[in-house]
């Protein structure tokens, strides 16, 4: 099969859109710790209609074929903002991506990747970087750690052969992002219940959960915490306006008030902490079919999660209180009353707390801290299109 001919198409509509998703999940059935999503979902992430990434970014998908059978996918994509981002930063002028990177051998995914770096050529980029599908706030680099268990909610899954082949293909890592896993049936050790404790006796910091009744609101609040806490992170995009209501409306099925808190001090916003109970376990039960009864038994599960593993995604403390005591004394204060809870409302006995960037000195003492350990890698690639 090798020597025959590798044919790459350029994609485009509703029909292709659909090829490339359901070409996308044929490869995922292949890995034992595969979790169906929803189709839906996935469709509606790689629509320029309906998902307002688009409104700053060009693309191009592509599948690779083989006597007419695609073997192959991969999206190569150019997000504006990014390419106004300082170059240290990881993106900055010339930064093309590429994602959605799917093939049955070697040979078929070099000419996926070759296909993708022309396309990005052809726009003036002179650097590649991925797999990141698409937006960086999705689905950001390849597993290259981590294929012996379930994904949590949001979070890829690649075989591990994928690894080699963007290697081999020229690719470098550029950037590697960490999970971590904790049990949180257990307690804090002496030192970090004494920085909570103490923070407690702080009249001027308020831990709060968010307010589901004005959640637009509380949106736009945990996305403006988030744009200023991590604006000198590597890889960071801002979120739009447009990107911050269609989060905002694609979260709330899932947010439940009591694991996703604020804190405030002296009454002012100034970090946050996003909890998901991981719907992939009712996910695979219905393998990922709304229809005739999944979705009775999804929205059951999203009410009331019960034994829920929790996925920590985000959290965020503004920037003038970074290098502070009081930053991780706010991440521990939340943190533990979110693990508290968990356990006792939900019966959450481990928790994912990522991704978290390796070089992001702070956040890797808060998890080492509280006992948490590395149970997932994933690796961003770069590539120079210069010859």
């Amino acid at each position: 099969m090798g020597s025959v001919e590798v044919v790459i198409d350029r994609v485009e509509g509703k029909q292709g859109r659909a090829e490339l998703v359901d070409l996308g999940r044929s490869f995922a059935k292949r890995e034992p710790h595969w979790v169906p999503q929803l189709r839906s979902e996935q469709l509606e992430l790689v629509d320029p209609a309906r998902n307002p990434f688009f409104g700053h970014a060009d693309h191009q998908l592509f599948i690779a074929r083989r006597n007419g059978t695609p073997v192959g996918r991969i999206s190569a994509h150019i997000d504006r903002l990014a390419l106004d981002l300082p170059r240290e930063q990881g993106f900055g002028p010339g930064a093309g991506m590429f994602g959605y990177f799917d093939a049955e051998d070697e040979a078929v995914a070099h000419a996926l990747l070759h296909a993708a770096e022309d396309w990005l050529r052809e726009q003036g980029m002179n650097r590649a970087l991925g797999p990141i599908s698409m937006s960086i706030w999705e689905e950001p680099g390849l597993l290259v750690k981590g294929q012996d268990h379930d994904p949590m909610i949001m979070m890829g899954h690649h075989p591990e052969h994928y690894q080699h082949w963007i290697e081999s293909a020229g690719y470098a890592r550029a950037k590697t992002l960490l999970t971590y896993d904790l049990d949180v049936t257990g307690d804090f050790p002496p030192l970090i219940r004494r920085i909570v404790q103490s923070g407690e006796r702080n009249d001027r910091i308020t831990v709060r959960p968010v307010d589901t009744a004005r959640w637009d609101e509380e949106v736009a609040i945990i996305l403006e915490i988030l744009n200023d806490a991590w604006s000198d992170n590597w890889g960071f995009v801002p979120f739009t306006p447009a990107e911050i209501a269609n989060a905002g409306k694609k979260l709330k099925p899932i947010i439940h008030a009591d694991i996703n808190l604020i804190a405030e001090l002296d009454g002012k916003p100034v970090a946050f902490m996003l909890t998901f109970p991981d719907v992939n376990a009712v996910l695979r039960k219905i393998k990922g079919r709304l229809f005739p009864f999944g979705w009775f038994h999804l929205l059951r599960w999203l009410r009331r999660p019960r034994n829920a593993a929790m996925r920590v995604p985000l959290m965020g403390v503004r920037r003038e209180l970074h290098n502070s005591r009081l930053a991780s004394q706010l991440a521990f204060m939340m943190i533990g009353q979110i693990r508290d809870v968990a356990t006792v409302r939900y019966g959450t006995r481990r928790a994912e707390i990522g991704w978290i960037l390796d070089d992001n000195q702070g956040m890797k003492a808060i998890a080492d801290a509280i006992g948490s350990e590395i149970n997932r890698e994933y690796a961003i690639y770069e590539r120079s299109l210069v010859d």
